[in-house]
């Protein structure tokens, strides 16, 4: 009843209690000024569904991604853009594009981040969203590997000439971006076929070790009929080193005591730059 008087602002009491009205009452004793107040309040603004001016920028910047992604294909997307894709699943409404244009920006490219040691990832932040555990760092790393697996798919099994470009690629993917040496040894068949794809060594920023004779005794134990060496140069530049060549030699020679054929060398760059030894005449 109080909030009736209010609206009215005509209503008292009398000294006997009995309620007193001034003029405008309806014929059911009320206040026409109260129901249009009702009937005001009741209806809806024509403007209720649009955004307030307090919601953030970014607000259904998901969905509309989502959509171009789904309706256009990945090539409508900067690649921050993939990314911030999957930095959605680390915090539900926190706007992710400054991490995921920081993380481009701090590891070079987009495989660079995916790919990037979990170390360097965890903890990375950008306007107060953070890799702050292992989930968010897994779900940048799972990227990387995933890609990778499937790179690989595509030239385990299959034969080398056949499928050399992908060959190329898979080792770039694999290897470019390792901050430290690794040589990596694909065995293959007597048609040539990729059998097995094993890191054999992890060294330092500027050197592995490779021992001759465990390169032979591999490839006698999955009855290999050839060999292609490959590692990579954490520098970027792909140019032998003196050692590089005489490594190289050594292996040629315990090799080709046991029948075992090195079909190449491979040397792996940054930017998709590569040295092939067979291309350089240095086989």
């Amino acid at each position: 009843m109080a909030i009736w008087a209010m609206a009215a602002g005509k209503q008292s009491k009398s000294g006997t209690g009995k309620r007193v009205t001034g003029g405008g009452l309806d014929d059911a004793g009320v206040a026409p000024d109260l129901l249009s107040g009702v009937e005001a309040q009741s209806t809806p603004s024509p403007d209720d569904d649009e955004p307030h001016h307090d919601e953030p920028h970014h607000t259904g910047h998901r969905d509309r991604l989502r959509s171009r992604f789904l309706n256009r294909g990945a090539d409508a997307l900067e690649d921050y853009e993939l990314l911030e894709m999957a930095l959605f699943a680390i915090t539900p409404r926190r706007d992710v594009k400054p991490l995921a244009k920081a993380l481009i920006r701090a590891f070079g490219d987009l495989w660079g981040v995916v790919n990037a040691p979990p170390e360097r990832l965890r903890g990375f932040k950008a306007d107060g969203v953070s890799l702050n555990s292992d989930n968010a760092v897994a779900t940048v790393r799972v990227i990387g590997a995933a890609a990778l697996r499937a790179m690989q798919q595509r030239v385990i099994d299959r034969p080398v000439l056949a499928s050399w470009q992908a060959l190329l690629d898979y080792c770039a993917a694999a290897m470019a971006h390792e901050p430290t040496e690794q040589f990596r040894l694909l065995f293959l068949d007597r048609k040539n076929i990729l059998i097995a794809d094993e890191v054999q060594q992890r060294g330092t920023v500027d050197h592995t070790p490779v021992y001759p004779r465990e390169v032979v005794k591999r490839g006698l134990e999955l009855s290999a009929s050839a060999v292609i060496l490959v590692h990579n140069h954490p520098s970027g530049d792909p140019t032998p080193s003196r050692a590089d060549i005489e490594m190289t030699k050594e292996i040629v020679r315990a090799a080709n005591a046991v029948g075992l054929i090195v079909h190449d060398h491979l040397i792996i760059g940054k930017g998709g730059k590569h040295t092939s030894f067979k291309a350089q005449r240095l086989l």
